[in-house]
């Protein structure tokens, strides 16, 4: 069974196909409800990434764990790498229960309990526990688990929301704010709470947070023009609906886009890599830079959250503007150059002025990156599909980057015994800000070829 409904044939494809909606009717579609509520659900979907990767690795160098272990723990974040491999069953089955909210809205509940419960595990056993770094990596495989199957749901839901492409434009972008918004409290508010009552207290304080995510999911509604495509389908546990819930997706996906399709799949794939493969080392990194966590928590919730808005608002803004290829060939070029930027924080170590203004630079150029890239693949997915072909592409992004990103705790240490901990720091985020540039490279390749292409009615 195919779906029923075609993907936009070029991703940021004509703008002049579609009528300019003024002023006065983007500010109404602000105040939709739907847009609060992905907001929200933006929120609860940023909110346990980091929790289980860089602020749990904060967390443990503060208590003396080696880098090594650090980088190898992260390899948890490779779940949401992996998602597409059970979407499919977020796509097809309905969950007991919870299922009465609705497919996609059961799921989002049953997800973000299960990170409540991750969360507040990784705190009650703590890394001195009895079962030391072994309990931990599995509550923090628990949440990531969680939290990428939340993702599959929330995902689905906000493409399945959109009435239209400008629609879904305006849902990502408030999808992205939430996002971001509960990455600078995962990354900068939670120290500054924990500075004041101890990790563990601050995890069960962040596990609780997930209610909001829970309150976003009880007034949203089921997307009704997706309903009677799924309803359609037939059941997971039947040949065919077994079939066409695990090749559909992927049948459908290249039936689409033919060869292109593995050109896109490589560019979003290595899009993201010098951000990814830094990540486990940048709280490891302010802790050996010897900034207090107060400092870094202010940075971070003040320049960093500002960067981080006006980075998703000019990535919006520049995808409407300027086109999508566009916007993500700077984008990559500029989160290059965002990465490689902190290695001038081992020049001046413990100096929060630089810290600032790396900061700010790196969370502007990350919002901006961020924004075009959520926005070329959901321009992709089919109706019918949404969740797995999303998980798919959402996965591809992130794969790659989360398997090298396990050994860049053993990278640093490496050049650590050469040239000493600081040049270490220095030289891996320089070295990281190049890999920027298969991404931009790929991008650019795909414009040209879309844009060869023959017009598809």
């Amino acid at each position: 069974m195919t779906a029923n409904a075609k993907a936009p044939k070029a991703a940021g494809g004509s703008r002049s196909l579609r009528r300019k909606r003024s002023t006065l009717e983007v500010l109404h579609e602000i105040r939709q409800p739907k847009v609060a509520v992905t907001l929200a659900l933006g929120f609860s979907s940023g909110l346990p990434f980091l929790l289980s990767a860089n602020t749990l690795g904060y967390w443990l160098r503060d208590e003396g764990t080696s880098l090594k272990a650090i980088g190898f723990i992260s390899w948890v974040g490779l779940a949401y790498s992996l998602k597409w491999l059970w979407s499919p069953v977020v796509d097809r089955v309905d969950l007991p229960i919870l299922g009465r909210l609705g497919r996609r809205r059961g799921w989002m509940a049953f997800a973000q309990i299960l990170v409540a419960a991750g969360l507040i595990g990784i705190a009650v056993v703590g890394p001195h526990g009895p079962a030391g770094l072994t309990a931990i990596g599995a509550f923090a495989l628990l949440t990531a688990f969680a939290s990428a199957t939340q993702d599959i749901a929330i995902d689905a839901w906000r493409i399945e929301a959109a009435a239209d492409s400008d629609e879904q434009g305006l849902l990502s972008s408030a999808a992205a704010l939430g996002y971001r918004a509960a990455i600078i409290a995962a990354d900068a508010l939670i120290l500054a709470v924990a500075e004041r009552i101890g990790w563990p207290g601050a995890y069960i304080a962040y596990g609780a947070a997930m209610g909001v995510g829970l309150v976003a999911t009880w007034f949203a509604f089921e997307p009704a023009r997706a309903q009677a495509t799924l309803r359609a389908q037939a059941p997971l546990w039947n040949p065919r609906g077994f079939y066409d819930a695990v090749a559909g997706p992927f049948i459908d996906f290249f039936k689409q886009h033919q060869a292109l399709g593995l050109l896109m799949l490589a560019a979003i794939a290595v899009y993201r890599l010098p951000d990814f493969v830094m990540g486990p080392m940048y709280t490891p990194y302010y802790v050996d830079l010897g900034l207090t966590k107060d400092a870094v928590a202010a940075v971070r919730g003040s320049i960093g959250l500002i960067g981080a808005l006006a980075g998703v608002a000019a990535g919006g803004l520049s995808a409407v503007r300027l086109g999508l290829f566009p916007t993500l060939i700077a984008g990559a070029l500029l989160q290059g150059f965002g990465t490689a930027s902190f290695a001038l924080l081992a020049l001046h170590p413990a100096s929060v002025p630089i810290f600032s203004a790396v900061m700010g630079g790196d969370n502007f150029v990350q919002g901006y990156a961020g924004i075009a890239l959520i926005a070329y693949m959901s321009s992709l997915t089919n109706l019918g599909y949404t969740a797995t072909q999303y998980a798919l592409l959402s996965s591809a992004y992130a794969v790659l980057g989360k398997f090298l990103k396990g050994f860049s705790g053993v990278v640093v240490e490496t050049l650590a015994a050469k040239h000493g901990q600081m040049p270490a720091y220095e030289i891996a985020f320089a070295g990281a800000g190049l890999i920027a540039l298969p991404g931009a490279i790929l991008f650019l390749l795909l414009a040209r070829m879309q844009a060869r292409a023959k017009p598809q009615v």
